[in-house]
């Protein structure tokens, strides 16, 4: 099975929902957590302090199967979110991050980036060389902004950036907030226009409640949320990208030339594996026995 690095920030998410908790996490973390779990070989480039959080985020990540490539104990510290959860599930955040990325020797054959590692200097110009170099060796690079505007600069100066990044890019999926930043005034069918304008193949918009779409040049599909009772939303648009990456990773065809109806069930599996997350506390992502028994209860 093709082997899926991803490179981007970790953390250590301490929650306030009325206790404190501290979860390991960080968006790119997430994602190489839930492939490991879904089954799918994993390298992490990451940035770690060698200290109490930066251990347990290792063990957590190594736990599921995340192999670390060599010289994420860089940093001075350890990266941290405090997360405030609201009383219907949705998070804010704020941030004390220390980015840089480590030295991957091999260009992968399937790269994923994301969120704050894809914008915080001095990782982020780092980041958007491998990217580079993934695509000219005929890589996949799939991305995931996750836009998080307390870290950010300027918009059009990020949307420059953004666009960068997407035009090496296959696969892109942003929130409907993501895209709200990114993009303001723009419909949800302008913004796709726009990704597959800069070259992207495949681009997907989330819309919590709402669903998903999803949008080729030749295809876009619309796929309605999974049904479920919501304890929070921490760690599901990570689920939802982990997931897709899962089920395009044997795909045979160009990305872009998947049908209408293989795009629907990209969504409808994606959206089913985020509905778990949301139903557990935390971003206890799913394994591929969690889907299989999800989808054998949708089947009953």
């Amino acid at each position: 099975m093709r082997l899926i690095a991803v490179a981007g920030e970790s953390l250590v998410d301490i929650v306030h929902d009325g206790a404190t908790r501290e979860i390991p996490g960080g968006s790119p973390a997430n994602v190489a957590l839930g492939l490991a779990r879904l089954g799918t070989p994993v390298e992490f480039a990451t940035w770690l302090g060698d200290d109490a959080h930066g251990l347990r985020i290792a063990d957590h990540l190594q736990a599921s199967g995340v192999r670390l490539v060599p010289g994420v104990f860089g940093a001075t510290r350890t990266s941290v979110a405090i997360v405030r959860l609201a009383q219907d599930g949705q998070p804010t955040y704020e941030f004390g991050i220390e980015w840089d990325l480590p030295e991957v020797q091999q260009t992968p054959r399937w790269l994923h980036v994301g969120s704050i590692g894809a914008f915080l200097q001095p990782g982020a110009s780092k980041v958007l060389a491998l990217v580079r170099r993934t695509a000219a060796a005929a890589g996949t690079v799939s991305f995931d902004p996750n836009i998080r505007p307390a870290l950010l600069g300027d918009a059009a100066g990020v949307r420059a950036w953004f666009e960068q990044l997407a035009a090496s890019a296959n696969v892109v999926k942003l929130s409907d907030e993501d895209a709200a930043w990114l993009y303001p005034g723009f419909s949800t069918d302008a913004v796709l226009d726009r990704l597959l304008e800069v070259g992207v193949e495949l681009a997907v918009i989330t819309t919590g409640a709402a669903g998903s779409v999803l949008a080729t040049a030749l295809e876009r599909v619309p796929v309605p949320s999974e049904r479920v009772d919501v304890v929070d939303t921490v760690g599901a648009g990570d689920t939802y990208m982990a997931t897709l990456i899962w089920q395009l990773r044997s795909h045979g065809a160009a990305l872009g030339s998947i049908d209408g109806s293989a795009l629907a069930e990209l969504g409808r599996v994606s959206a089913r594996a985020a509905a778990i997350t949301v139903s557990r506390r935390g971003a206890d992502l799913p394994t591929a026995d969690d889907l299989l028994s999800v989808a054998g209860e949708d089947s009953g």
